[in-house]
């Protein structure tokens, strides 16, 4: 069964890309699964039964995995039997018909526009480096992007005329996104003004947001600018960069915007997303973009 794994694992790396954290997962996931067959006798897949898969998931939560935790090993055992049906492996997948458990949603914490205004008016752009958090802050809110996308940020990455910015998220899937008319300048002022004199003193080479000594923003950099900023606000919800990704789908879709377009732009493709949503021509998604987006 090791084998199967091994053989897995090389299919995620090579033909599907994904991330460094995705391919982990998987890998203690299966790997305990496929330690709890051995302990049943079982060393071929098509000696699995569905009854093995739900006693497995019933000793995870027994042993105190929480439901997500429960419900992630579940998509990683269904994705490994897909994955061996798919190589000619074994013509039985005893996952298919087990229902993913349902987790109790918990609504991420949103600002308002008010709130996000007051956020971005903090930074003092009479100093170099308030230009740059000043920028830093207008490109989360005009695009969602995750903070770990923000960091590996390039210059090359910003596109001006066309008004979109190249994203390279989960598992480095690409996607090109609208940024606005607000953050451009902002990006343009940081450029012109701050970035080439911090790149002197580091290392930082393409990447766009550098921190005084000249090396690229860590994610936790990112983390105590918005923290920084909140607070000096005034404003007492917990927020963090990833609400600036919230707070951005939420305020497009209220404005109206097509949910389907909002998806594209927070680069929700994962294999199953990617099934149920159609492509989104880029200009719909700039003119989106432009007639919702509070500061397009």
């Amino acid at each position: 069964m090791k084998e199967h794994l091994r053989s897995y694992i090389h299919f995620l790396e090579l033909e599907k890309n994904a991330a460094g954290n995705t391919i982990a997962s998987y890998k203690l996931d299966l790997a305990r699964y496929l330690e709890y067959l051995g302990t049943r006798g079982i060393t071929k897949p098509d000696r699995i039964k569905e009854q093995h898969v739900t006693v497995f998931l019933g000793m995870l939560r027994d042993i105190g995995l929480s439901a997500t935790s429960v419900a992630r090993a579940l998509s990683s055992i269904k994705m490994f039997h897909k994955f061996l049906v798919g190589e000619g492996v074994t013509k039985i997948n005893p996952s298919e018909n087990i229902e993913t458990p349902k987790l109790s949603k918990t609504l991420p914490e949103v600002l308002n526009q008010d709130e996000i205004e007051a956020i971005l008016n903090q930074p003092n752009t009479a100093e170099p480096l308030g230009i740059r958090d000043k920028a830093i802050l207008e490109t989360m809110y005009a695009t969602g992007m995750r903070v770990s996308e923000l960091t590996l940020l390039k210059k090359s990455n910003i596109f001006p005329h066309e008004g979109i910015v190249r994203v390279f998220g989960k598992g480095s899937k690409e996607r090109l996104v609208p940024i606005g008319r607000s953050a451009l300048q902002w990006i343009t002022k940081y450029l012109n003004n701050v970035r080439g004199k911090l790149s002197k003193h580091g290392s930082g080479q393409d990447v766009l947001f550098l921190n005084a000594r000249g090396k690229p923003l860590s994610r936790m950099a990112i983390w105590n600018i918005v923290r920084e900023y909140t607070h000096k606000a005034g404003i007492s919800k917990e927020v963090h960069p990833h609400t600036f990704r919230h707070s951005f789908a939420t305020h497009l879709l209220e404005g109206g915007a097509d949910l389907r377009a909002v998806q594209e732009m927070l680069g929700h493709a994962d294999i199953s997303t990617t099934q149920i949503y159609t492509h989104i021509d880029r200009e719909y998604l700039k003119e989106v973009h432009r007639t919702f987006h509070p500061r397009g």
